[in-house]
C-alpha cells in the first residue's frame, strides 16, 4: 500500500499510517506530522478501503468507487443490520454474488463487517445496450455490508457495543432486518418473536449513542472560541442544531425528523449521526407469506412503525432469496411466479433505496458500451456530466437529451435526432429519470 499509494498521492510517507494526516474534520490538527503541516493543503479529504479488488475514495461532496475493472459512479453503502439471528448474513449472502458472510444460529457469528458490491437490475440497460450493440453493459451499483448483530445496551459496551455502531456510521443508508417469521429451531436473543421490541431495542440504542456524540460536542462547542467570524457563524448553527436534535432523541424522535437549514446540515453532517441516516425495515418473511405480505401480523406491526418513523419498508424471504442463488437465471422468474411474485426481494430492496435516498439512473449508450449512472434528484446536466469525470463538468457545453421510450421507439441517438426527439440542453437542465445522454464538453 505505501510503495502504491504515497508517490500518487504525494503524502509523507508517516502520513499514511496516520488518518488525521488525511484532514479528517473530527480530527485535532496538532496531532498531524510535522511534515503534512508545511505542506499545502491537500483537496481530497481520504478514506482507504482496500478490498474486494476496489479502492473507494470519498471527495466529500462526491462518493466513487475505483475497482480493477471499470470505474462505477456514486456507488452506494447501505448496511444490513439487526439483533442477531433474524436473517441478516443469510440475506448478505442471498443478494451478494459469491457471498461468504457467515450463517449460524448463535449470536454474533459475524464479528467483522462483510462488504460485497451488487449490480443494481435495470432491464432497461440490457435493451440500450442491444439497440446500440454495445461491446458490454455497465450497470450502477450498491455495495452491501454486513454488520455484526445489535443486542440492547451496545451504546454502553454490550454485545460488540461501539465497535459495531462505528460499522453504521460509515454506510449511507440502514437496512434493518426484523424477523417476522416463527421457527423453533431458530433461537431468537430476546425468547420470542416481537418486531415492535426489536425494532425498539436498535433504535434506543442508536439514539443514546447520538446523544451521548451530541453531548460531547455541545461541551467542546462551549469551550471553543471560533477565529474569524465565518467560523463563528458556522459553531452557532451547529449549536442550534444539535441542540434541537437532542430535544428531538430525548423525546423519541430521530434526528432526520428536525427540520434543518442546508447550512445547519453541512454544520453537523461531520457528526455521522446515526438517526440521521435513512432507515429501510426489511421485514423477514417465510415463502409462504411472499405473495400476501399483509396476512402476517408481524409484518402490519412494521408496516405501522415503518410509517411512523418516516422509514421505508420491503417484504423479504431471505430463505427463497437464498434459493433463488442456486437456480438458473431463467428458471428464477418461473419460480417467483410459483410463490405469486414478480420479482426478486433485492429488486424491491434497491428499488425502495434508492426511493429513500432520492437518487435517480441515467444512460450513456454507443457502441463501446451502454452504461447506467446514479445521480442525486435535481442534478443538472452539468452535475451529472461531473459523476463521470470532472473534466465532463467543468468544461460542459451541452447535453444531447432523448427519454428512454423515445430513444427505444427510434432505436438509436441518430434516428432519435432525425426525428426531433434528441433535444439539446444546456446548463440549467434538470436530469429526468431514464434520459440518455450524450455530453459535450471542452477543456
Amino acid at each position: 500500500i505505501d510503495r502504491i499509494f504515497r508517490p500518487l498521492l504525494k503524502i509523507p510517507k508517516k502520513s499514511l499510517l496516520k488518518p488525521q494526516a488525511l484532514g479528517h474534520p473530527r480530527d485535532d490538527k496538532k496531532q498531524w506530522p510535522n511534515s503534512f503541516k508545511k505542506r499545502k493543503p491537500y483537496p481530497l479529504k481520504l478514506s482507504l478501503l482496500i478490498g474486494q479488488n476496489s479502492l473507494r475514495v470519498l471527495d466529500g461532496t462526491k462518493t466513487r468507487l475505483y475497482s480493477s475493472s471499470s470505474r462505477i459512479s456514486m456507488s452506494l453503502r447501505a448496511g444490513i443490520v439487526g439483533l442477531p439471528n433474524v436473517g441478516k448474513s443469510t440475506l448478505f449472502n442471498a443478494v451478494v454474488e459469491n457471498g461468504k458472510a457467515q450463517a449460524a444460529n448463535f449470536p454474533f457469528c459475524t464479528i467483522e463487517p462483510n462488504v460485497g458490491i451488487v449490480a443494481v437490475p435495470d432491464p432497461r440497460l440490457h435493451v440500450l445496450s442491444e439497440l446500440s450493440k454495445s461491446q458490454r453493459a455497465v450497470p450502477a451499483s450498491i455495495e452491501f455490508v454486513d454488520i455484526a448483530g445489535l443486542v440492547k445496551g451496545a451504546s454502553q459496551g454490550e454485545g460488540l457495543g461501539n465497535k459495531f455502531l462505528s460499522h453504521i456510521r460509515e454506510v449511507d443508508s440502514i437496512l434493518q432486518v426484523v424477523r417476522c417469521f416463527e421457527d423453533n429451531d431458530i433461537v431468537h436473543v430476546n425468547g420470542k418473536v416481537d418486531p415492535k421490541s426489536d425494532i425498539d431495542v436498535i433504535n434506543l440504542e442508536l439514539v443514546f449513542s447520538d446523544l451521548d456524540q451530541i453531548e460531547k460536542r455541545l461541551e467542546k462547542l462551549k469551550k471553543g472560541k471560533a477565529k474569524d467570524s465565518q467560523s463563528k457563524q458556522k459553531e452557532e448553527a451547529e449549536k442550534s442544531a444539535l441542540e434541537r436534535i437532542r430535544q428531538a432523541l430525548m423525546d423519541g424522535k430521530p434526528a432526520r425528523s428536525v427540520a434543518l437549514t442546508d447550512f445547519e446540515k453541512d454544520a453537523v453532517k461531520h457528526l455521522c449521526l446515526l438517526t440521521m441516516k435513512p432507515i429501510i425495515y426489511v421485514a423477514n418473511v417465510t415463502e409462504s407469506d411472499l405473495a400476501e405480505p399483509g396476512n402476517n401480523p408481524h409484518v402490519t406491526e412494521v408496516m405501522n412503525l415503518a410509517s411512523e418513523l418516516q422509514s421505508g419498508i420491503v417484504t423479504i424471504s431471505a430463505q427463497v432469496e437464498s434459493e433463488l442463488t442456486e437456480l438458473p437465471s431463467e428458471e428464477r422468474t418461473e419460480y417467483l411466479k410459483s410463490l405469486g411474485v414478480n420479482e426478486s426481494g433485492l429488486g424491491n430492496l434497491i428499488r425502495e433505496t434508492y426511493s429513500l435516498l432520492g437518487l435517480r439512473t441515467y444512460f450513456t449508450s454507443g457502441e463501446k458500451e451502454s452504461k447506467a449512472w446514479t445521480i442525486l434528484a435535481g442534478m443538472t446536466a452539468p452535475q451529472a456530466a461531473g459523476v463521470i469525470h470532472s473534466d465532463f463538468e467543468k468544461g460542459f457545453i451541452r447535453a444531447e437529451t432523448v427519454s428512454y421510450d423515445d430513444f427505444v421507439a427510434t432505436g438509436s441517438l441518430a434516428a432519435a435526432r432525425e426525428k426531433g426527439l434528441l433535444r439539446s440542453e444546456g446548463k440549467d437542465y434538470i436530469v429526468q429519470e431514464g434520459d440518455v445522454m450524450l455530453f459535450r464538453f471542452n477543456i
